[in-house]
C-alpha cells in the first residue's frame, strides 16, 4: 500500500499568496548545464569564514579537487568540478559581498556535464557509521542548497541530540522549479540521503514536507518504496509564502516555535533541503564532492527556460546564453527567485552551491509604470505587520535604518527579520521595506567592527 499523506495540521501566521509562475518550467525535465569552458569557484559560498586557495595560478587540477578550504569550525571546502588549469587566483563578483576571492580555471575539454542517474530503490543506509557520514558531508563541501549555505556537517552533528528531521521540499518562491523536478526524478537518491541524514544526526522521526501545489512531488514519494517500508512521513501543507522558511515550516509541521535568535536543533529539530539530502547521498555512496546542482533559468523574458545540471562556478551570463538570450521583454536579471533573490549587474557573476535560479523579470513585473515605481509615504496601514511570518513591525525598522537611528531598529529586533520580503510585496505605499532592513543589518554589522571588544 501507498504511504499515506498526512495533511499539515497547523499554518504559521502571517505570508502571502504570490503568483507562483512555476508552469514556465515544471515540467521540464532535468538537462545538461552549458559547456564548462572556463569556471570561476567564489571562496565563499557558504556561511561561515571564507576558504583559502589551496592551488596557485598555472595548476593543474583535476576535476573534483579542492581548490580552497578554511581550518575554521564554520566553514565548507571547494571543490573544482573540471579538469583543467588555474587561469587566475584573484577577485570575482559576489552576488552579496560585492566582491570575493575566487578561483578562476579553464577546462582542458570543455563539455557539457553528464546529467547523473537516480539512485536504485532499496538503499541501505546500514552499511555506514555516523562518523563515515559526517566526514564525508564535510569532505564533500555540502551546504544547504535551498539557500542558507549552512554546512551540513555541522547540521548532521549527533551533537546536540535532535528528534525530528524535516525535509524541505516546499520551495514556496515564485519561479523556481530545481527541488520540485528533483523530487520528482531523483526520489531515490533523496530517500537514500534522508537515511544518511537521519542516522548521522540519530533522529527518531523523519517527516517529508511538500505543499500541495506539487502534488507529483506527494505522490513520488508517496509511491516510493523505501518510503513505503519505512516509518518516514509524508506531510500535505498548505501552499503559503514563505513556507519553506525554516522557522515556519517548523511551526506548520510540528506547531513548534524556535525562539527568537535561536537554532532549531536547540529544541531537538533538524531542517534539510531536499537537494541537499541528495547531495549527502552523492557524497556518501559516490565519494563525490558538490561540485554542481541544479540551476532553473526561468522568466517571461527568457527565450528557452528549463532546468538544467550546471557546473558550480558557471557564468550568469553563459547560462543566459544557453538558454537563447533574453527577449525585448526582459529587464532585471534576478540571482534567485522575485521575493527573497539579488538583482544582477554583472553577467559574469558565477553561481554557487545555494543557487537555484537565474530569473528574468520583464518590465511589467518590476513594476516600471510610472505609478507602481512611485513610492509614496507610509500610511500606517498595517499590512506589513499582517503579512510578517515573525510578527515583527517592518515600517518601524525601515524608518529608523532611514533616519540611522540604529538603536531604535535594534529594539524593534531587526536581526530578527528572514528577509522574505512580504512586507515589501503588500505595501500600498510601494516602499522597498525589506530592502532597508537587509542595510540595516549591514550598517549594524559594521558598527560592531569598529567598536573594540
Amino acid at each position: 500500500m501507498p504511504t499515506a499523506v498526512t495533511k499539515g495540521k497547523h499554518r504559521f501566521g502571517g505570508g502571502v499568496h504570490p503568483p507562483d509562475y512555476k508552469g514556465l518550467t515544471e515540467d521540464k525535465a532535468i538537462a545538461a548545464g552549458p559547456a564548462t569552458k572556463q569556471v570561476t569557484v567564489l571562496l565563499s559560498q557558504h556561511i561561515g569564514a571564507v576558504c583559502q586557495a589551496s592551488v596557485a595560478k598555472g595548476d593543474e587540477v583535476e576535476a573534483g579537487q579542492v581548490v580552497g578550504s578554511s581550518e575554521a569550525f564554520v566553514s565548507a571546502a571547494v571543490h573544482s568540478p573540471i579538469k583543467g588549469k588555474v587561469k587566475e587566483v584573484g577577485l570575482a563578483s559576489h552576488v552579496v559581498m560585492g566582491r570575493c576571492p575566487a578561483v578562476m580555471i579553464e577546462a582542458d575539454e570543455p563539455g557539457n556535464p553528464a546529467v547523473p542517474a537516480d539512485f536504485d530503490a532499496n538503499f541501505d543506509e546500514s552499511g555506514f557509521t555516523q562518523q563515515q557520514i559526517c566526514d564525508a558531508a564535510g569532505q564533500a563541501g555540502i551546504v544547504g542548497m535551498g539557500g542558507a549555505g549552512f554546512p551540513t556537517r555541522i547540521k548532521i552533528d549527533p551533537a546536540p541530540p535532535k528528534e525530528t528531521l524535516i525535509i524541505n521540499g516546499c520551495e514556496c518562491e515564485p519561479f523556481i522549479t530545481c527541488d520540485y523536478r528533483l523530487m520528482i526524478e531523483w526520489t531515490n537518491k533523496i530517500v537514500a540521503g534522508i537515511k544518511l541524514a537521519r542516522k548521522a544526526a540519530g533522529c527518531k522521526r523523519v517527516v517529508i514536507a511538500i505543499e500541495d501545489n506539487k502534488p507529483r512531488a506527494i505522490e513520488a514519494f508517496r509511491a516510493n518504496e523505501q518510503v513505503k517500508s519505512s516509518d518516514i512521513e509524508v506531510v500535505e501543507l498548505k501552499t503559503q509564502y514563505p513556507q519553506g522558511g525554516e522557522r515556519q515550516l517548523i511551526n506548520s509541521v510540528l506547531g513548534e516555535q524556535v525562539p527568537t535568535g535561536g537554532i532549531p536543533p536547540a529544541i531537538g529539530i533538524l531542517v534539510m533541503n531536499v537537494a541537499t539530502a541528495a547531495a549527502v547521498a552523492e557524497a556518501v555512496v559516490e565519494n563525490k564532492p558538490l561540485t554542481h546542482r541544479i540551476v532553473t533559468v526561468t522568466g517571461e523574458a527568457i527565450a528557452k527556460p528549463g532546468n538544467f545540471y550546471t557546473a558550480i562556478g558557471t557564468s550568469i551570463g553563459e547560462l543566459i546564453e544557453f538558454c537563447g538570450g533574453l527577449t525585448q521583454k526582459g529587464a532585471k536579471v534576478v540571482m534567485g527567485g522575485p521575493m527573497t533573490g539579488t538583482a544582477i549587474g554583472d553577467l559574469s557573476t558565477p553561481i554557487t552551491k545555494t543557487t537555484g535560479s537565474i530569473t528574468i523579470l520583464t518590465k511589467r513585473q518590476v513594476g516600471h509604470a510610472k505609478h507602481a515605481q512611485q513610492v509614496t509615504p507610509c500610511i500606517r496601514c498595517g499590512r506589513c505587520i499582517d503579512a510578517c511570518p515573525e510578527k515583527l513591525n517592518p515600517t518601524k525598522i525601515a524608518h529608523a535604518v532611514m533616519h540611522n537611528i540604529m538603536d531604535v531598529a535594534k529594539e524593534y529586533y531587526m536581526s530578527g527579520c528572514i528577509e522574505c520580503g512580504c512586507c515589501s510585496y503588500v505595501c500600498p505605499a510601494n516602499i522597498e521595506l525589506t530592502g532597508y532592513i537587509k542595510t540595516g543589518k549591514v550598517l549594524l554589522a559594521r558598527q560592531k567592527k569598529m567598536i573594540p571588544e
